[in-house]
């Protein structure tokens, strides 16, 4: 079983669990303490969070719609 699970919830976020680190584009590491709940970070999959790459719930007013299917 994989340390890390990254799940596309239905018309919603990303959601990661497991031990994992999430870096910019610099390699610098992002604090997620504060954006983690219940063990999960959710990153934003709709392009409109203002807290990127963080889900803020945007998705949810801009009526973001996509399953993805394996």
């Amino acid at each position: 079983m994989a340390d890390v699970t990254v799940k596309a919830t239905r018309n919603g976020p990303y959601e990661v669990s497991g031990n994992f680190q999430i870096l910019d584009a610099a390699g610098q590491p992002f604090d997620a303490s504060k954006q983690t709940f219940k063990g999960k970070v959710y990153l934003c999959r709709c392009g409109q969070s203002n807290t990127k790459p963080f889900c803020d719930g945007t998705h949810n007013k801009v009526g973001f719609k996509h399953e993805l299917k394996a």
